[in-house]
């Protein structure tokens, strides 16, 4: 391998890895199984296209296109008593499909459905009696959220009976994957899936298909009824499309359904007929903040979902030629007819770059790397837990390399009277409270190993809680039982444990050495705590109420190792990383990541504590959210504190924060 750097380094590069000649003579001596692997190790974000090419050349490619959504030949498969299922995804709804599909089959005035939910039961039941007496069609909407009720339904079903039942009769069901669905009924019934259409280009072309240039016609101000409308299926298709890039796109992934974009058109189309002139700020406080937002529980979803909005809905969207995004591919096309539309919309690529949901090119590789995470997973839970010879087994792995390395928990009256709670020194407290959540893990740890290797040697008995513990161990895996009592974090075993060790000796350093020049912010179990006491530090320093300082944040030009002398107030802290975008020390702002890097590591800041503090310049400061994990998601605790992010720091940049906020920039 090193022999051959460069052309490794060019195999690397590439962006079609995954069917380039490995360089040497690997590309003889290995079969293409073995090349997945050298793929798998060097271009993880690239094994989906491996495992694609594999299959079509021992398989077909028949086996990786997935097949169109057909309802008339799922209807041949079904009778009165075998049911149809439409197992959802989210954004895609099948009900506009089955009314459209009966109207063909003659079936339009013998239609019933019903949207399951709390109290729904009995109504349903009442309908399915009379559905299958009259010979009607009964539609029964997200099965999954009557869980109570599908044990009923699943008896219905079971015992329908093809004498007593009319034979135009058929039932209908629509439900998300759900571990409660009956799984007799599952197995007897026709399976389809309606999948939301994939790619900025078929979302906006699905959207705009529904109109007609009568309707366009009919509105008071047409050619701006005809921009707008294509501005929001624009924004409808970023919303739902930015959700493939995982915490880049959107923190939680929302399920934004037609039924918004829809409500969106009929709200311009009322303010457009009421209007000379087109009242913007109220089109985009509704479709933003109403109808989308409704939906949206994260405010810096809030803010994406914002900025992204008033660059689509403003007065020069209205222009042609207006560049929705920095990719020159799409733009506001000229007002025209319907079908010039549809015409001009086929000539969009089919791949959108990220340019054109605001992100950088690296977000192609994390969505890529999500996706790839996700598939090993599911391969590795199928695996046996059986070894061959030669490997070791999973009672030899947690032997010899997981018990030794466990830390032992701090005596807490050592500590207490090393670093006592004192009034003028809060982060005493800090101290003792991370050795307390510390010792709660380790603890845990230490008693679950031991208990495990008994069990493994047949001492005490192997409960599900132990083989659970075994198996996650044996899989490189966070056992559930630690993650319970542990800091939230994403990395598997091997690295975790190595971060826990990292962890625990930041806290030895300074129960031995005092209190550190420098704090290694990503070390502590409840960093929000630490934050706090070196506010308190100030206002008890200067007798004042901790409610009028703020935290200042002052960006350090040296390392944190450089850093020899504490300030007079507040506290340097290190150890952050930037996503989405990188530091420059010269330029003293945020600059564009590199090709392929992904994160990059933040410089080292002062956060000094100011009573009465005026707020940065928003035209040049980014207001960064801090997490602790890259899922960007949390759970407000019982604290008041979200399980994952930390707090708001303040970044300077020489661009618009609007261009930061759209690459979803976090550190």
């Amino acid at each position: 391998f090193s022999a051959n750097t460069d052309q490794w380094r060019d195999y690397f590069d590439s962006g079609t890895c995954y069917k380039d000649p490995l360089p040497g003579k690997w590309e003889k001596e290995l079969e293409i199984f073995q090349k997945l692997l050298v793929l798998r190790c060097l271009r993880q974000d690239k094994i989906q296209e491996g495992i694609m090419a594999f299959v079509t050349q021992e398989m077909d490619q028949k086996y990786i296109e997935p097949p169109a959504f057909n309802l008339p030949l799922a209807f041949k498969d079904a009778t009165a008593t075998v049911p149809l299922i439409f197992v959802l995804s989210s954004g895609a709804d099948p009900t506009m499909a089955w009314i459209s599909f009966a109207e063909e089959m003659g079936f339009s005035d013998k239609l019933d459905s019903i949207s399951l939910g709390q109290g729904q039961g009995p109504i349903a039941e009442r309908k399915l009696d009379e559905a299958g007496k009259k010979g009607m069609w009964l539609l029964l909407q997200n099965c999954h959220l009557a869980v109570s009720w599908m044990p009923k339904m699943e008896a219905l079903v079971e015992n329908f009976d093809p004498s007593a039942l009319h034979p135009d009769f058929r039932l209908w069901l629509t439900a998300m994957p759900s571990p409660q669905f009956p799984v007799a009924v599952l197995q007897n019934a026709v399976k389809m899936t309606l999948e939301p259409p994939k790619g900025l280009k078929a979302n906006v072309m699905g959207s705009f298909s529904a109109f007609t240039d009568e309707q366009f016609e009919e509105c008071k101000q047409v050619e701006a009824y005809k921009k707008l409308t294509f501005s929001l299926c624009w924004f409808h298709a970023i919303m739902q499309e930015r959700r493939k890039f995982g915490p880049l796109g959107w923190n939680i992934a929302y399920d934004y359904s037609d039924s918004d974009r829809d409500c969106c058109f009929k709200q311009l189309r009322v303010f457009l007929d009421k209007y000379d002139t087109v009242p913007y700020k109220v089109v985009v406080q509704l479709s933003g903040d109403v109808n989308y937002g409704g939906r949206i529980t994260d405010d810096w979803d809030r803010r994406t979902m914002n900025t992204l909005l008033v660059e689509y809905v403003c007065p020069g969207a209205i222009q042609d030629g207006y560049q929705f995004s920095a990719d020159p591919s799409y733009k506001q096309p000229p007002a025209g007819k319907h079908k010039d539309y549809m015409e001009y919309l086929t000539k969009w690529p089919l791949q959108p770059h990220p340019e054109a949901f605001g992100l950088h090119e690296n977000a192609d590789i994390t969505c890529a790397q999500n996706e790839v995470q996700a598939l090993f997973q599911n391969v590795l839970s199928l695996q046996p837990r059986v070894s061959a010879a030669g490997g070791l087994s999973r009672d030899d792995i947690i032997e010899k390399t997981i018990y030794d390395k466990v830390p032992s928990p701090w005596l807490m009256l050592d500590i207490q009277k090393q670093y006592p709670v004192t009034y003028n020194e809060s982060q005493n407290t800090v101290l003792q409270q991370e050795c307390i959540r510390y010792n709660k893990l380790l603890v845990v740890m230490k008693q679950t190993l031991s208990d495990v290797r008994k069990a493994l040697k047949g001492l005490v008995v192997m409960s599900s809680e132990l083989d659970a513990l075994a198996t996650s161990l044996y899989n490189n895996q966070v056992p559930a039982m630690w993650e319970a009592k542990a800091y939230p974090s994403l990395k598997p075993l091997v690295l975790w444990q190595e971060d826990l060790l990292k962890r625990t000796t930041f806290v030895q350093d300074w129960i031995d050495n005092g209190m550190p020049v420098t704090f290694w912010v990503s070390g502590f179990f409840f960093p929000q705590a630490f934050l706090t006491g070196t506010s308190q530090n100030y206002a008890r320093k200067l007798q004042i109420g901790i409610d009028t300082i703020e935290l200042e944040f002052n960006n350090q030009k040296l390392e944190h190792h450089e850093i020899t002398s504490k300030p007079a107030d507040g506290v340097i802290i290190w150890g952050m990383y930037l996503e989405g975008a990188r530091w420059d020390i010269e330029e003293n702002s945020l600059v564009e990541s590199r090709p392929k890097e992904l994160f990059t590591p933040y410089v080292p800041i002062w956060l000094k504590p100011v009573q009465g503090r005026v707020k940065p310049d928003p035209e040049t400061t980014l207001m960064c959210p801090c997490y602790k994990v890259l899922t960007r998601k949390g759970v407000l605790s019982t604290t008041g504190h979200s399980t994952n992010f930390v707090t708001t720091f303040e970044v300077p940049t020489n661009k618009a924060p609007g261009h930061w906020i759209k690459r979803g920039v976090a550190l």
